[in-house]
């Protein structure tokens, strides 16, 4: 069985996401997203609420499952005895980012591959900040974030006081 770790903060999970874990649905026998606490962004939403939009989200595929983790990513890929971890990239900043990422991970855990997946073209300007923004001036948010997550993004940010409206 080869499986793969999708990890990031998901806050909110976005069309972009679920591309790249549909993707790795289709390659790996097992994806396990994994909702990771980034020290250097401020979460909206909580983790809780972050998990349960994934779950839902993720509910039309077997074999991805979702977890979390408050540590490094090397650790959490030693400990679920993990390999592959799967990264999306949008641009050539974000991907000189993540082979930072990648090389700090081979170098905590010698045995973490990353492979990196170019993002689909039509979603490249897609990402949980630009869906907060877009949200907190009361723009539409749907062509950003995944169909049936739509309304409790709304509320979950609504509730969070993230609009200017």
């Amino acid at each position: 069985m080869v499986s793969c770790v999708f990890p990031g903060s998901f806050d909110p999970v976005t069309k972009g996401h679920m591309d790249l874990i549909q993707r790795a649905a289709s390659l790996f026998d097992r994806v396990t997203v994994t909702v990771m606490i980034n020290i250097s962004k401020k979460g909206t939403l909580s983790l809780e609420d972050r998990i349960r939009l994934l779950e839902n989200a993720c509910s039309d595929f077997p074999n991805v499952r979702v977890d979390s983790w408050d540590g490094l990513l090397a650790d959490y890929m030693k400990k679920k005895k993990e390999r592959i971890v799967i990264r999306g990239v949008r641009n050539t900043p974000e991907f000189e980012h993540e082979l930072s990422s990648a090389c700090a991970n081979k170098m905590l855990n010698g045995s973490v591959e990353t492979f990196f997946i170019p993002t689909d073209p039509a979603l490249a300007g897609v990402s949980s900040s630009a869906v907060r923004e877009i949200f907190s001036f009361g723009g539409d948010i749907s062509s950003f974030v995944p169909e049936k997550q739509i309304k409790e993004i709304g509320e979950l940010l609504s509730k969070n006081q993230y609009s200017n409206k």
